[in-house]
């Protein structure tokens, strides 16, 4: 449940502007902490009534290797202003990690997106209901209903050579509130004069998390990476 919302901003950035532009990304990130790499394939599409998103998370440690999808579907369908819109969020979410599983998830709900005239910063907050249905107390009951608030930002800096973007996630799993934050900070190497064609950036981020994974408490990952835009 980590990357779908970052690049909800290519969202805000794209749709109602140029329908028809795709956008994908590899990122590369090693976790300073850890000590383990994960590559991250995401892949972006617009359309006339939204756009579709998905990502695919590998993880590669010593001991195994885990993997972690989201397949999201945005449906725009209320605009109040040039800059400001309201979509219908539906999202299904799961992986393995080792012997760790991730419960399959489903998401529904709304989306408010918005962004400057100039696309310098771009935000976005969705209100979800969250269905886990693996999800069981220690006596066996059921705790498939859930929710899921989220938030987005993105910013250029420095007349684009660096960006900052990240997401903010907070849901509950049964009686557990569990808490995600990403903030990711880029420098963009095709700023380089004759670097052009060069969409590679080089920086990384930093996981915020409380509960998360099955881990209680709060911890603070930092993580070097890369990203080639195509």
């Amino acid at each position: 449940m980590k990357h779908y919302a970052i690049i909800t901003l290519l969202a805000v950035f794209m749709i109602g502007t140029v329908n028809k532009t795709n956008a994908q990304n590899l990122q590369v990130f090693y976790d300073t902490e850890r000590g383990c790499v994960t590559s991250t394939l995401e892949m972006f599409r617009p359309d006339a009534f939204g756009s579709t998103f998905y990502f695919v998370d590998m993880d590669y440690n010593p001991t195994a290797i885990g993997a972690y999808t989201e397949i999201a579907r945005e449906f725009c369908f209320w605009q109040d202003s040039d800059w400001n819109w309201l979509s219908v969020h539906a999202e299904f979410n799961g992986g393995l990690a080792g012997a760790y599983s991730f419960y399959n998830n489903w998401l529904g709900g709304l989306t408010y997106s918005g962004h400057t005239a100039d696309f310098s910063k771009t935000w976005s907050l969705s209100a979800m209901y969250k269905a886990i249905p693996g999800l069981k107390t220690l006596t066996g009951k059921c705790q498939m209903h859930n929710f899921q608030l989220t938030g987005v930002w993105g910013m250029s800096l420095f007349d684009g050579w660096c960006s900052f973007s990240g997401f903010a996630d907070f849901w509950s799993e049964g009686s557990t509130l569990v808490f995600l934050s990403e903030p990711q900070f880029w420098v963009n190497l095709n700023k380089i004069d004759g670097w052009d064609n060069i969409n590679l950036s080089v920086g990384g981020e930093v996981e915020l998390s409380n509960n998360f994974g099955g881990m209680d408490g709060f911890y603070v990952r930092p993580a070097l990476g890369a990203k080639w835009t195509f």
